[in-house]
């Protein structure tokens, strides 16, 4: 068995709903930037999705209710992160046994508190591996789930070969996810290749609405109108 179909037999197993792998190589700048040379020297990366819960998705708005906050917040995020965190471990695992170089990057964890960000994007492997594309929202878009989906990453030195081409933004007019910020921290533009997320996004404007409803209550600390929003997501 090739080692790509093993990879993905793996992770479909252990409860993933998408896996692509990318080559790295036209976004090495970019990476270098973000996470720095022992990063930067991966040539390929896997991705790894999860897709949310509708019906739980579905009850975010303006108004959140603390019963939906709480759901939210623990199965279509702490939960589903840590799914995320064991599958992309495992695989790492499978990789090294197999004389590789592998580098798990967790889901969702936050490495520089300036520029507010991991040390990896998920999002731009995922949309290297053809799994989407980026939105105004700055979120990987699916065609089927839209961006109803958690995101990690195996970044490798293995020789796998990538599949997948980058999938080009469909958005067009729509800015759902735009109007319905409650911060205005979208610009509206489309993602361009090589162009800083600032262009796009305000991380401070974003990181500090949080922060304010975290001092007010942490277990509902809670927005996901950008994505909830997203035509390509509802159901």
């Amino acid at each position: 068995m090739k080692t790509e179909n093993q990879l993905l037999d793996s992770a479909m197993a252990w409860g993933a709903d998408y896996f692509g792998i990318a080559d790295l190589s036209p976004v090495q700048n970019v990476i270098l930037e973000q996470g720095g040379a022992e990063i930067a020297e991966y040539p390929r990366s896997i991705s790894i999705g999860i897709a949310l819960f509708h019906p739980i998705v579905n009850r975010l708005s303006r108004h959140i209710e603390r019963a939906a906050a709480v759901s939210y917040r623990s199965h279509c995020y702490d939960i589903i992160n840590e799914r995320l965190d064991q599958i992309v471990s495992r695989l790492a695992s499978v990789l090294q046994r197999l004389g590789h170089k592998a580098f798990p990057v967790p889901a969702s964890k936050r490495v520089d508190d300036d520029k507010i960000c991991a040390i990896f994007s998920h999002k731009l492997s995922a949309h290297l591996a053809g799994l989407g594309w980026i939105g105004k929202n700055c979120l990987l878009i699916t065609p089927d789930m839209g961006p109803r989906v958690r995101w990690a990453t195996v970044l490798t030195d293995a020789p796998l070969k990538a599949k997948g081409r980058p999938i080009e933004e469909r958005c067009g007019d729509c800015r759902e996810c735009v109007n319905i910020c409650p911060v205005s921290a979208f610009t509206g533009q489309a993602f361009r290749s090589g162009e800083p997320r600032s262009a796009r996004f305000d991380a401070g404007k974003c990181d500090r609405y949080f922060s304010k409803m975290k001092e007010k209550d942490a277990e509902t600390a809670i927005c996901g109108l950008c994505l909830s929003s997203c035509p390509y997501g509802k159901h």
